[in-house]
């Protein structure tokens, strides 16, 4: 029997996760553990005859034990982003622990191109990466293209007003739902075995700004309107709107990042692990229109 733990299973990646693994892939209950800082959050899985258990990734110990007789390990990225270099940090202890626990695979959520990548939160997946190689472990770094997704949290408001405030200029990103991004990581999980592999999940096609508006548009069936601005002043626009400064600083350097290029490339990965199609961004958009127009 192999066992596979998935680390931030309360999150909504890694709760998608289980979920593909057991429903999609049929991977018995009993040979998944989701393991989270608090374990009270995922009952829901534990009332599937999925075993829960503790693992902080600030706290050593915690991981020792959340890894114990565990086969493939998943190490989802934590969501410590306010403290520069903290998610580095605890990203390296979870690899050690790994090692420590001997696992015979060890998977991690990257994203495209960390080593050139503008976005403020690269050099965490840049470093984790390096940790997973240097581990001497047998390995699987799935690299996430932007997911549709993020744009709900803006999109309603934009909507709204009618005008979409952005720093991509001309770039394109292939963007792809956070579910097809879980539905290719529980496959390469349920494959049950490591291939020192690099996949790159990006959606089927690389849309600049005016293409993605139009999308949002016809599916909320409400104008919108792109206005380019610079990073800087789409840094402050975001604080001005209360965000705090680090996540405006984040949201600035993506589409920086877009406009130098450097999400623009569509991979067939997500078929490679799937053997299905992603999802569309116009697809997706019209699954969320209820969403779109919640403002």
């Amino acid at each position: 029997m192999s066992k596979t733990l998935v680390t931030g299973a309360s999150g909504q990646l890694g709760q998608a996760i289980v979920r593909h693994l057991l429903d999609t892939y049929s991977v018995p209950a009993s040979d998944i553990v989701a393991a989270s800082r608090d374990t009270s959050k995922l009952a829901a899985l534990g009332a599937k005859g999925v075993e829960l258990r503790v693992a902080d990734f600030d706290d050593a110990a915690s991981l020792d034990k959340a890894f114990a007789g565990i086969d493939t390990v998943l190490i989802i990225s934590t969501d410590a982003l306010a403290v520069p270099g903290q998610r580095l940090t605890q990203h390296k202890a979870a690899v050690e622990a790994a090692k420590k626990a001997g696992v015979t695979h060890l998977a991690y959520t990257s994203m495209p191109n960390p080593d050139k990548s503008l976005v403020t939160f690269a050099p965490d997946h840049l470093g984790t990466e390096q940790a997973v190689k240097a581990s001497g472990l047998p390995y699987t770094i799935i690299r996430n293209a932007w997911y549709n997704d993020n744009y709900l949290h803006s999109m309603p408001h934009n909507l709204q007003s009618g005008q979409w405030f952005t720093a991509m200029g001309e770039g394109k990103v292939p963007n792809i739902s956070r579910d097809d991004c879980a539905r290719a990581a529980a496959a390469a999980l349920a494959k049950g075995k490591a291939e020192n592999k690099t996949y790159t999940v990006t959606g089927p096609q690389s849309l600049n700004a005016n293409e993605i508006a139009a999308i949002v548009s016809d599916a909320a069936g409400k104008p919108l309107t792109v206005i380019q601005v610079s990073p800087a002043d789409l840094q402050k626009g975001i604080e001005g709107a209360g965000l705090p400064g680090f996540v405006a600083e984040m949201l600035a350097s993506a589409d920086a990042n877009i406009a130098a290029g450097n999400f623009d490339a569509v991979t067939n990965d997500y078929e490679t692990l799937t053997g299905e199609k992603p999802q569309t961004s116009a697809e997706f958009f019209k699954a969320h229109k209820a969403a779109l127009l919640s403002a």
